[in-house]
């Protein structure tokens, strides 16, 4: 399997894995194990220690929105807070959406029905601070097609990336040098105060 190849497997099983409770099903394996091993190895070429994790959902349902995340452990270790790069999977489109991101929950726990209005001024002023990567990573917004609470949290968390249709998914080699300017990003943000200052 590669990078590319676990993509694309998400991406396209997704949609029919969710007819199934996700308890033993291959995918959910994929999403938690192969797909983790695949990005860590891709991230092997770049310096950093790095924590991996991928999720199809919690107990017996899976997540509108499945994920595979790195993170930055002196930033975060959690998908819920601070901020990260991740993988996107719509559940209904062939596409997947590479985002620097910030965390969801966290911010639905403190601001409550102001969450999404904060995570987008918020994310306004960390595009600000990363406007020299604006042209390599260039989605301002993402669209997960899902409606409730955290896609539409998620949505309104990111801060910028790039989104992948099938056929780019088989470009393993623009797929790790993307990686590597996330990373780039990720760690840029980190050197510029990361969420501190925000409105």
């Amino acid at each position: 399997m590669s990078l590319g190849h676990a993509l694309r497997r998400i991406v396209e099983e997704y949609p029919l894995a969710r007819l199934d409770p996700p308890a033993g099903h291959p995918l959910a394996a994929v999403i938690r194990r192969g797909a983790p091993d695949e990005l860590r190895a891709a991230l092997e070429t770049i310096d950093g220690s790095f924590l991996v994790k991928g999720s199809p959902g919690r107990g017996s349902n899976w997540a509108a929105v499945p994920w595979l995340a790195v993170f930055d452990p002196a930033v975060t270790t959690s998908a819920t807070r601070g901020y990260y790069l991740v993988y996107l999977f719509p559940a209904h489109r062939e596409v997947v959406h590479l985002s620097l991101a910030q965390g969801t929950v966290a911010a639905i726990s403190e601001h409550g029905p102001r969450a999404e209005a904060y995570l987008r001024a918020s994310g306004d002023a960390l595009r600000a601070r990363l406007s020299d990567f604006a042209d390599k990573l260039p989605n301002r917004s993402i669209t997960l097609g899902s409606a409730g609470e955290l896609p539409e949290g998620y949505e309104a968390a990111h801060i910028l990336g790039l989104s992948y249709d099938l056929d780019a998914l088989g470009d393993e080699w623009r797929l790790r040098a993307d990686l590597a300017v996330g990373v780039s990003a990720y760690r840029a943000l980190k050197a510029r105060g990361g969420l501190s200052g925000l409105p």
